[in-house]
């Protein structure tokens, strides 16, 4: 990747130095619970929701359900029974909405409820409007100000914290200094080069290991009787800490929010502008969060970038206001606009040569450019190394010196820093064919290096 001698990483865990946060919204109930937790819910007016909305949803989810006990229903939408459900299932068997079939335990959320034929119309009509039944939403300002809460402090990278993460690379110091300041802007990074020498490792690897604490966010969020689905469970992952959160008063977190590791969120060439906003369904009438929503207090990562179907200079104009102002314009198909805080560091990786994709004038709005070379010979010959290692086949200096002179220098072939690991996967499946233990003799590196490299 650089001319300069590569740095011998140590091969141990990698532990982040975490700056403390401390916020007026919330207080953790251990040093290892950070500073902003969702507050408890006590009423139906703490969650900020409508009575007749959230009676919408529990007939909705009803109505889909069939018979359901209160403790079912309350899984479901997310809301605690004492306090919040009961008063709505109150309201509901008042108005003749639902009825009580029996009790399948103690306490009322033990009682067991179906919708009444008054109910069942009332939810067809509730469903003509959305068909959304899951999770309760917060309401927007919850939302607005759970990020700005979880991510006023930014976590900041020194040399130490980066080598321990990416000691499982081979990087040069020049690397390292060009990263390490890009990472601390909490802006925006363009990684461009070859392909093969570990632009989108490098950007998954800092989006896993130095975005900073797990996060809390909403299941869906309700902008004027909208529903946005935020949580994914494909785009995010959950914590391993419990999300049920004890406040002194004994009663635990809100249950519409979920606690999260910090989101890295990584498209490629499908990705389009509309995918960068609300997306409505037309079918079930409700909202799915953009990406980069989905990616707040994040990584967003664009992988290949100029390969999308939109073209290069359309994405960047979207990303003019949030990289400079730090806010994200969204538009409902109502055609009102709203603000959603713009807490994401976005990372552009592509192959191609940046000037055949944007103007200076764009690429100025991106604030480090940082190109992913291909390695120096020590540098190959250092990955080869821990390839060999990492398969358990004994490295033999004269076969890779055969390998560079036979496969790269006679063929005037670049170097990537893939090609260690992808040629000698190749010879352990030729072993495995022959029947016989891999090994880096003339014969298997001929047969691998032939079907593996295409003659140009």
């Amino acid at each position: 990747m650089s001319d300069q001698p590569i740095r011998n990483l140590p091969r141990q865990q990698p532990t982040i130095k975490k700056l403390s946060q401390t916020s007026p919204l919330g207080q953790p109930d251990t040093p290892e619970v950070f500073a902003w937790a969702p507050p408890a819910l006590n009423t139906l007016e703490d969650t900020g929701l409508n009575l007749l909305n959230v009676a919408d949803l529990v007939l909705k989810v009803l109505y889909l359900g069939g018979v359901m006990a209160g403790h079912e229903i309350s899984e479901i939408v997310k809301l605690p029974y004492v306090g919040v459900l009961e008063n709505i299932m109150e309201f509901l068997k008042r108005e003749k909405y639902v009825e009580v079939r029996g009790s399948g335990g103690f306490g009322e959320s033990s009682y067991q409820y179906v919708i009444s034929s008054k109910g069942s119309e009332k939810a067809r009509e509730a469903m003509e409007r959305t068909q959304y039944a899951g999770p309760a939403p917060v309401t927007l300002n919850q939302y607005l100000a759970a990020m700005r809460a979880q991510n006023r402090d930014r976590l900041v990278v020194h040399e130490d914290d980066l080598i321990e993460v990416l000691n499982h690379l081979v990087v040069s110091e020049e690397m390292l200094g060009r990263i390490g300041p890009a990472v601390n802007s909490g802006r925006s990074i363009f990684l461009y080069g070859p392909p093969g020498n570990g632009k989108t490792t490098i950007a998954e690897t800092i989006g896993r290991m130095i975005l900073g604490d797990d996060i809390w966010i909403p299941y869906a969020v309700d902008i004027d009787g909208q529903v946005v689905r935020v949580f994914d469970n494909v785009n995010h992952q959950l914590s391993d800490k419990d999300s049920k959160v004890k406040h002194g008063t004994g009663l635990i977190t809100d249950p519409r929010w979920i606690r999260i590791r910090r989101p890295m969120i990584m498209v490629g060439g499908e990705l389009t502008l509309a995918g960068l906003d609300l997306v409505y369904d037309d079918i079930n009438k409700f909202y799915e969060a953009p990406f980069q929503m989905k990616a707040n207090g994040g990584m967003f990562l664009i992988d290949d970038f100029g390969r999308q179907q939109v073209r290069p200079r359309d994405l960047l104009n979207r990303w003019i206001v949030p990289l400079e102002k730090g806010v994200d314009f969204l538009t409902l198909h109502t055609g009102r606009k709203i603000e959603i805080p713009f807490f994401v560091l976005i990372v552009f990786s592509t192959n191609l040569d940046p000037r055949d994709l944007v103007d200076e004038a764009f690429l100025r709005r991106i604030r480090h450019k940082i190109e992913i070379t291909d390695p120096t010979y020590e540098q190959f010959r250092e990955i080869f190394k821990r390839v060999c290692e990492a398969k358990r086949i004994k490295y033999d200096e004269s076969a890779l010196a055969y390998l560079l002179k036979e496969w790269y220098i006679n063929h005037d072939r670049p170097l990537r820093a893939v090609h260690p690991r992808d040629l000698i996967n190749q010879m352990i499946d030729i072993a495995s064919y022959l029947n016989q233990p891999p090994a880096l003799s003339k014969e298997m590196i001929d047969r691998a290096a032939a079907s593996y490299f295409v003659k140009l």
